[in-house]
């Protein structure tokens, strides 16, 4: 059989399967877009924070759906805010009701950080609130280099609370106190003050900020009514709230996180996952409240004092003099250990070269003793 042959069957072949094909496509007057299978507007007043929100106004209407849409069409983001928020939402809700504030602001939260201790915004917002490094400070988070407190979610939601309730004092509305939360008190006043209204939905405001409400309040639904939407959980499927104990710590001096780790009977990974506002390996000198697993309070003190006792011992007999011709690989490779972690015991940060006469503390391989008793 040649060549000319055999092109002639391929193209009868295709043609037969193309006929096929279109023999069972669905005539165009038969296409449609998966429109959603619930109503996109709820029978009721929609409110957010007891205000209404006035979906009798076409662009209002439209913005809302426009939000509606998107949250509940994005499943899997939407499925693992439903699954976080016994995790989290309690404690906010008991800190709402504790300070006078409206339940709804709970949702801030969400929209926020999706309930994620290390979102970080492409503007510099970090943490579950999402402050910006100025006004976490001004509401008393400490950010440094060795904690983020924005990363908290105890520190970080008291200080939430405190800026949306100062917010809701200078503008005496909830949505318009959420909406400063967004883009800023003073870039809000200037639009207030030059659209001359105080009516957000009359805003002509950024668009993230537009938005931001709509996107509060369709959380909000979806997450009161998630069966509604589609999202049917059983109470398996909602990830249990954090245990832990809370411990204080007196550092005479900088700790490493794994002799508290250690001391708690578990992984650095752990007292790292606890505390997300660590933001190292040490703890820096002074006071320090501190979350380890649930139940490992129970003579932790004992252990931990063993093991700082060890650790002030042994660093004092670990010091390296570096010498002429000494590389920190060289030195690595002296004594069988990564050079990453002479870094980090040095706080060399990424500076990986070394000068004669300079003090390295070394641990060999195995040389930290263990805390008796444990």
């Amino acid at each position: 059989m040649n060549m000319h042959i055999i092109y002639k069957q391929l193209l009868l072949l295709l043609s037969i399967f193309l006929v096929a094909l279109n023999a069972g496509a669905a005539p165009p007057e038969q296409i449609h877009l998966n429109y959603p299978d619930f109503p996109i507007i709820p029978s009721g007043p929609v409110t957010f924070c007891g205000e209404r929100v006035p979906l009798e106004i076409q662009d209002i209407k439209e913005r809302f759906e426009r939000e509606m849409l998107i949250s509940a069409g994005d499943r899997t983001q939407a499925l693992l805010w439903l699954k976080r928020s016994r995790r989290y939402l309690p404690y906010i809700e008991q800190a709402l009701k504790e300070n006078g504030m409206p339940d709804d602001l709970k949702y801030v939260i969400v929209a926020e950080s999706a309930l994620k201790p290390n979102a970080v915004s492409n503007k510099g917002a970090v943490g579950y609130w999402q402050f910006i490094f100025e006004t976490g400070r001004n509401y008393g988070l400490t950010i440094n280099g060795n904690k983020d407190e924005r990363r908290n979610f105890f520190t970080s939601t008291q200080a939430a609370l405190s800026y949306l309730k100062n917010l809701y004092g200078m503008l005496s509305s909830w949505t318009l106190a959420a909406a400063a939360y967004n883009m800023g008190e003073e870039g809000l006043l200037s639009e207030m003050h030059e659209q001359e209204t105080v009516d957000f939905y009359r805003l002509y405001l950024p668009n993230e900020t537009q938005r931001y409400i709509f996107r509060i309040i369709s959380i909000k639904l979806i997450m009161q009514d998630p069966a509604r939407y589609g999202f049917k959980l059983t109470e398996k499927d909602y990830y249990p709230p954090i245990t832990f104990d809370r411990i204080t710590l007196e550092c005479i001096k900088e700790i490493p996180v794994k002799i508290i780790a250690k001391a708690a009977r578990t992984s650095f990974k752990e007292i790292r996952d606890l505390n997300p506002e660590i933001r190292g390996y040490f703890i820096p000198k002074g006071n320090h409240t501190i979350l380890i697993p649930r139940g490992a309070s129970e003579d932790f003190a004992d252990r931990y004092e063993k093991l700082i006792n060890n650790f002030l011992y042994d660093q004092g007999k670990h010091v390296y003099v570096v010498k002429k011709g000494d590389t920190l690989y060289s030195i690595a490779r002296m004594f069988d250990i990564p050079v990453l972690s002479i870094s980090i015991w040095n706080k060399l940060d990424k500076k990986l070269s070394v000068r004669p006469g300079d003090r390295l503390v070394i641990y060999p391989k195995k040389a930290e003793p263990e805390a008796t008793g444990m």
